[in-house]
C-alpha cells in the first residue's frame, strides 16, 4: 500500500528498512526525506521574491499558461532526466560521466556554478538572519524616519514616532502620502534602513569599505547552521528537512490569512492575478515563462543528480520528479496570494496603484515587504515570521548545494579514507565558502551580490543543461539510456517524455539561450550602472564554468588510448567499463560483466535479448510480493 510503498524507498521486499543498500556511500533514511529535501532545493527565494514579480508584469493569470506549458514540455522532464541519470549511477555530477567521460567538463561546470551560487546564496540568508534579529522588538527599526541613518527624502508611511492618537496617526499618514506626491524622489524608511543603515552601501562596486561586522557574523552563523544540519551528509540532513522544507508552508499559510483579511487586499490579488491575454503573444513573455521554470527547478546546478544519487536503485524517481515539480510551481504561485494579498493593502493605504509598491529580488524582501508589514497591528510579530521563512527557503537550497560540492569531491577520490572523513570535507569547503564570501559582507558587497546572481549562474546554465541532453541522448544513445530507466524502474520511460529528452526540451533550452542573449541589458542597481571592468568579471565568471567543458574534452582526447585522432575520440565518448548501477546485485543484462577496456558498451541485439531475459526473471522473483518494479508508471 502507499504507506508501505513511501517507508520502504521503493526497495525491493524482503530488503530490511533501515540498512542502507549502499551500506559504502550511504542512502536516504526514507523516501519522505529525498522528497522534502529536493522540494526545499527547488523551492527558494526566487519562488517568493521573483515569480509573483514576473507574473504581474507578463499578463497576470495570463502568465500561467505559458508557465504551465513549459513546465509540462521542459521542466518536468529534465526534472526527471537528472534524477534517473543520479540514482542510475549512485554518484555525484561528477562521477556520473562516466556515460561519456570526454564530457565530464559537464560535471565540473555543474560545480563551479553550485560554488558561486552557495557562496551569494548564503549571504542573502545571513541579510534575512540579520532582520529576524532586528526584528525581535517592540518597534520594527524601519518604521520612522526618525533615526540617524534617515535623509530629508524620507517619507514613511505610519507617520511619526510620536503621533500615538488615532486622529493623529490618520493625519501623519494623508500627510506622508501628500509629501509623497510632491515629492520627485521619496524613499521610504525600510529603503533607506536597507541601504544606509545594514549595508551601508559605498558609492560604487570598486570602493570596498570596511566589512560590516553585524552582516559578517550573521554570515559565520549562517554557514555553521549549514555545516551542522550536514555534519553527517544526508543522514543529518534528511532529518533537518521535516522542519526546514514544510514550515515555511505553515508560515506562508498564516501570512496569507493575515493577507486577505486586510483592506485592500483583494486589489492586489486581482493586480497580481487579471489575465492580460494580448500578451500571450509576446515572445518576451514566453522566455520569462521558460527562463522562470528552468532556473527555480535547480537544473544542471548539479544537485538534483547529487540528492538522487543517495536514493535506491529501484525508487520511482518518475513519480518523484512530477511530485517535487509540481510542488514547486504551485508554491510560487501560492507565494503570490501572500506577497500581493499584503501589497495591496499597502497600495490601498497609500492611495496608489500597486504597480508603484510591487518590487522583485532583495527590493521586495528586504524593503517592499517589510515595510507593508509595519502597516500591521503586532508587526514584529510578521515580521519575524516572514523572515525566519526567508532562512528556511534558503537553507533548504544551500543544504544541497554544499553536498552536491562535497559529494563530488568525496565520489571522484573516491577512497575509503576519504569517505570516512567526508565531515571534514564538508567543514573545509564550508570554510572556504564563508572567507569567499567576506567580501560580499562590505558595502560594495551587494554590487558584487548582484553581479554574482545576474552572470555566474545565467546563460552557462542553460548550455550545461543543453550540452547534458546531447549527450546522453545521442552520444551515448537514447536506446541505452532508455533500457538503462526501463532496468531501473520496472517500465520504460512513457513516450511523451522519451520525446521531450530527444527534440522538445533540448529545442527549449536553446530558446531560452537565445532569448537571453538577445533581452540583454548590462546590470543596473537603482540608479547606478555598473562599470564596463565589472560586467567584464561577470562574463569571466559565466564561462568560468562553461570553459570546463572543452578544456576537460581536449584534455581527455589527449590522454585517450589510440594512434590516431579519430580513435582517440572514439575511445574518449565511449563509456566507462565501470559505468553503470554502482552494486554487483542491480548490474543485470549488459552490465552483468564488465568487458576488457575499451570495449564498446553498446549492446548488440543478442545482448539486449539476455537483458530481457534476465530483467524477466529479476521480476518473477519479486513480484509474487507486490513489487514496485510494475510495468506501469506510478505517479
Amino acid at each position: 500500500d502507499s504507506v508501505w510503498f513511501w517507508s520502504n524507498n521503493g526497495a525491493v521486499p524482503g530488503e530490511q528498512v533501515k540498512k542502507d543498500e549502499n551500506s559504502r556511500r550511504g542512502n536516504w533514511g526514507n523516501q519522505i526525506e529525498f522528497v522534502l529535501t529536493s522540494v526545499g532545493y527547488a523551492v527558494g527565494l526566487g519562488n517568493v521574491w521573483r515569480f509573483p514579480y514576473l507574473c504581474y508584469r507578463n499578463g497576470g493569470g495570463a502568465f500561467m499558461f505559458p508557465y504551465f506549458i513549459m513546465l509540462v514540455f521542459c521542466g518536468i522532464p529534465l526534472f526527471f532526466l537528472e534524477l534517473s541519470f543520479g540514482q542510475f549511477t549512485s554518484l555525484g555530477c561528477l562521477g556520473v560521466w562516466k556515460v561519456s567521460p570526454m564530457f565530464k567538463g559537464v560535471g565540473y561546470g555543474m560545480m563551479v556554478v553550485s560554488t558561486y551560487i552557495g557562496i551569494y546564496y548564503n549571504v542573502v540568508i545571513c541579510i534575512a538572519i540579520y532582520y529576524f534579529f532586528m526584528s525581535m522588538t517592540n518597534l520594527l527599526p524601519w518604521t520612522y524616519c526618525n533615526n540617524p541613518w534617515n535623509t530629508p527624502d524620507c517619507s514613511g508611511v505610519v507617520g511619526t514616532a510620536h503621533t500615538n492618537a488615532t486622529l493623529a496617526n490618520v493625519s501623519a499618514a494623508l500627510s506622508a502620502v501628500t509629501n509623497m506626491a510632491n515629492r520627485t524622489k521619496r524613499t521610504s524608511p525600510s529603503e533607506e534602513y536597507w541601504r544606509n543603515y545594514v549595508l551601508n552601501v559605498s558609492d560604487g562596486i570598486g570602493n570596498f569599505g570596511e566589512v560590516r561586522l553585524p552582516i559578517l557574523g550573521c554570515l559565520a552563523i549562517s554557514w555553521v547552521v549549514v555545516f551542522l544540519c550536514l555534519i553527517r551528509g544526508v543522514k543529518s540532513s534528511g532529518k533537518v528537512v521535516y522542519f526546514t522544507a514544510t514550515f515555511p508552508y505553515v508560515v506562508l499559510t498564516i501570512l496569507f490569512v493575515r493577507g486577505i483579511t486586510l483592506e485592500g487586499a483583494i486589489s492586489g490579488i486581482k493586480y497580481y492575478l487579471t489575465p492580460q491575454w494580448q500578451k500571450i503573444l509576446d515572445a518576451k513573455v514566453w522566455g520569462d515563462a521558460a527562463s522562470q521554470i528552468f532556473y527555480s527547478l535547480g537544473c544542471a546546478w548539479g544537485g538534483l543528480i547529487t540528492m538522487a544519487s543517495y536514493n535506491k536503485f529501484h525508487n520511482n524517481c518518475f513519480r518523484d520528479s512530477i511530485i517535487i515539480s509540481v510542488t514547486n510551481c504551485a508554491t510560487s504561485v501560492y507565494a503570490g496570494f501572500v506577497i500581493f494579498s499584503i501589497l495591496g493593502f499597502m497600495a490601498h493605504h497609500l492611495g496608489v496603484d500597486v504597480s508603484q509598491v510591487a518590487d522583485h529580488g532583495p527590493g521586495l524582501a528586504f524593503v517592499a515587504y517589510p515595510e507593508a508589514l509595519t502597516l500591521l497591528p503586532i508587526s514584529p510579530l510578521w515580521s519575524l515570521l516572514f523572515f525566519f521563512m526567508l532562512i528556511l527557503l534558503g537553507l533548504g537550497t544551500q543544504f544541497c548545494l554544499l553536498e552536491t560540492l562535497v559529494t563530488a569531491i568525496v565520489d571522484e577520490i573516491g577512497t575509503d579514507w576519504i569517505i570516512r572523513r567526508k565531515t571534514f570535507i564538508t567543514l573545509g569547503v564550508a570554510i572556504v565558502g564563508f572567507l569567499l564570501g567576506v567580501p560580499l559582507t562590505t558595502r560594495a558587497g551587494i554590487y558584487w551580490l548582484l553581479l554574482m546572481d545576474n552572470y555566474a549562474a545565467s546563460f552557462s546554465l542553460v548550455i550545461i543543461s543543453c550540452i547534458m541532453c546531447i549527450c546522453i541522448m545521442y552520444v551515448y544513445g537514447h536506446r541505452n539510456y532508455f533500457k538503462d530507466v526501463e532496468m531501473m524502474l520496472g517500465f520504460p520511460p512513457p513516450a511523451f517524455f522519451r520525446i521531450c529528452w530527444r527534440f522538445i526540451s533540448p529545442l527549449i533550452i536553446s530558446f531560452i539561450l537565445i532569448f537571453t542573449v538577445i533581452q540583454y541589458k548590462p546590470i543596473t542597481y537603482n540608479d547606478y550602472v555598473f562599470p564596463d571592468w565589472s560586467l567584464v568579471i561577470g562574463f569571466c565568471m559565466a564561462l568560468s564554468s562553461v570553459v570546463c567543458i572543452p578544456i576537460y574534452s581536449i584534455f581527455k582526447i589527449l590522454t585517450s588510448k589510440g594512434s590516431t585522432f579519430s580513435e582517440r575520440l572514439k575511445n574518449a565518448l565511449r563509456p566507462d567499463p565501470d559505468w553503470g548501477p554502482a552494486l554487483p546485485e542491480h548490474r543485470l543484462g549488459r552490465y552483468a560483466s564488465p568487458g576488457p577496456e575499451g570495449m564498446d558498451m553498446r549492446p548488440t541485439t543478442g545482448e539486449l535479448e539476455e537483458g530481457r531475459e534476465a530483467e524477466k526473471e529479476h521480476k518473477d522473483e519479486m513480484g509474487s510480493n507486490g513489487s514496485t518494479l510494475k510495468p506501469t508508471p506510478t505517479a
